[in-house]
């Protein structure tokens, strides 16, 4: 097993491998490993362990390592136990998170001496690893790869998106939950039950309640004027301001592209009337004192420091933060019921609705001159059965977790400790894992969970993942960085007044010179591309 920490080693030897091709893995496909392949061809693999009947079988797997420094997922017990039940011993080479997409990309580009089973380094959105040939169209070894078959049935958004040009699926997945604790906006409820309101519900009602909060001693120190209505995470600052306020204006621009009833592909920041409409509204919360100046470089640290002195009113962050983060901070949290709580999309216009995450954290694929392709891929195919998934967030029963006589699974007081836990290897980024729902339930107070349970329903799924052919490729890296760039740059300026709105017009023409009509035509051809891969779906 190696686990590498700096790039300078993967430097080292891809230069190696260029320089000396047979050393580095010209010599892969053997007499030797085209009678393993034989071998294992053999043996009839089902999807459940093992995953053959011969002896002393080997495969190497390029991953992620913990983000934690002190955890080595080589050696951890849920990990070994997946390969154990496997029946294989894994070759791990293991990179911390930090440098892992430097480190990798020299492997990839060299195209060598890859391990048989390769955790990328991104989600090759312009197939370029994909194209270069170097890892197998997992779709011809359906037969082996039940699990994943099931999976791709049962997910058929997921499929599409993974559904390359050519038609084929080349990568499996490790995906997130999408539907559950996501983005949202929380709200402190005692500052709202001292004003006598109810949970806002439209824009008019969320600018009333913001009044209040900025215009009475909401924390009851005796002084009005250090209440902030809104504190805003600056790192996210606009992505949040996107989703929080973007759908009452009909607009997602989380997402940035949406399609619409039609299938007429659009972006949102371009759009004449709704995406005016969105920058009047914030620039005058922002006119008001509304949202705090200071929305440009607020940080989570900060913003925890505001509730830990009852400071400010209403937040935004991933539904997670709920009570693990913000709530915990005031003196008088019990853990019963919420302080800093999680309250539905506003609506304007339109109705309101929360943007949810892409489903795909990262992506394996199996290397095409591996000469161990069939043992590779049942592994993965395993690494994704409902078995292991088991394994991935609960842990080892009796140790991390208990199975009462109804069937229910409850952490331990071992797994309460996060480090024990993340050294068990819980959720491991090294194989293809699925977070689980139930798993984070347990975690949290039964109050959270009911709201997480409530805002379900506003949930919207994003743009979806759609991979772009060369062309594309050529014309986004193009464009779109500098409409990206600028489309923000702007975005805080209007807000802020710095640039007046009457020069809206101004700033469409020039999304319109810098060539948005071509993004849009190759969003256009990948959305439709999308569906077709969907059975038309949207």
């Amino acid at each position: 097993m190696r686990v590498i920490r700096k790039n300078a080693v993967f430097a080292i030897a891809t230069v190696m491998c260029m320089v000396g091709m047979t050393a580095c893995g010209g010599n892969k496909k053997t007499g030797t490993q085209g009678s393993a392949e034989a071998e294992a061809a053999a043996y009839n693999y089902t999807g459940q362990a093992p995953i053959t009947d011969q002896e002393g079988v080997s495969v190497s797997i390029l991953a992620q390592n913990s983000w934690y420094s002190t955890v080595d997922f080589a050696s951890a017990p849920i990990i070994k136990e997946v390969a154990d039940r496997a029946g294989v011993t894994i070759d791990w080479t293991l990179i911390s998170p930090t440098n892992y997409k430097d480190s990798v990309m020299p492997m990839l580009a060299s195209g060598t001496d890859l391990p048989d089973i390769v955790e990328l380094p991104d989600l090759d959105p312009n197939m370029s690893y994909l194209r270069s040939g170097i890892f197998v169209p997992l779709d011809e070894y359906m037969d082996d790869m039940p699990n994943y078959r099931m999976f791709l049935e049962e997910n058929p958004e997921i499929k599409a998106s993974l559904t390359a040009e050519d038609g084929h699926i080349y990568y499996v997945p490790q995906t997130v939950v999408t539907e559950n604790y996501q983005p949202c906006a929380m709200i402190n409820v005692e500052w709202l039950e001292k004003i006598g309101k109810e949970m806002p519900k439209t824009l008019d009602e969320f600018v009333e309640v913001l009044r209040a909060f900025k215009e009475q001693d909401m924390n009851g120190n005796g002084d009005t004027t250090d209440e902030i209505p809104m504190s805003i995470i600056a790192s996210n600052s606009s992505s949040y301001l996107y989703y929080m306020f973007g759908p009452a204006f009909g607009l997602d621009l989380a997402s940035g592209f949406y399609a619409d009833e039609n299938g007429q592909v659009h972006y949102g920041f371009a759009e004449p009337e709704k995406y005016k409409k969105y920058l009047e509204f914030v620039h005058k919360l922002y006119e008001e004192g509304l949202i705090e100046v200071e929305f440009t470089t607020l940080t989570r640290d900060q913003v925890t420091e505001r509730c830990a002195k009852n400071m400010t009113g209403v937040t935004f962050d991933f539904s997670w933060q709920m009570s693990q983060l913000y709530s915990a901070q005031y003196p008088e949290y019990t853990g019963e019921k919420g302080i800093m709580v999680g309250m539905p999309p506003l609506s304007g216009e339109y109705e309101g609705f929360y943007t949810a995450r892409q489903p795909f954290a990262n992506i394996f694929g199996v290397s095409a001159d591996s000469g161990n392709i069939l043992n590779a891929v049942r592994f993965l195919d395993y690494a994704m059965s409902k078995e292991c998934q088991e394994l991935y967030v609960w842990g080892m029963e009796g140790a991390s977790y208990t199975v009462d006589d109804q069937g229910k699974k409850e952490y331990t007081e071992a797994a309460q400790d996060s480090l024990w836990l993340q050294g068990l290897g819980i959720n491991p980024g090294c194989l293809p894992s699925q977070q689980s729902v139930e798993a984070t339930d347990v975690l949290l107070p039964e109050w959270h969970v009911a709201v997480d349970k409530q805002l379900q329903q506003y949930m919207r799924n994003p743009w979806p993942f759609i991979y772009a052919t060369a062309d594309e490729s050529s014309i986004i890296s193009q464009y779109l960085v500098d409409i990206t760039t600028y489309v923000e740059e702007m975005h805080v300026a209007f807000i802020t007044g710095t640039a007046s709105l009457d020069t809206f017009d101004n700033y469409l023409e020039s999304l319109k010179n810098m060539n948005l009509d071509q993004i849009l035509k190759v969003r256009q051809a990948q959305y439709e591309r999308y569906k077709d891969a969907n059975g038309g779906e949207k």
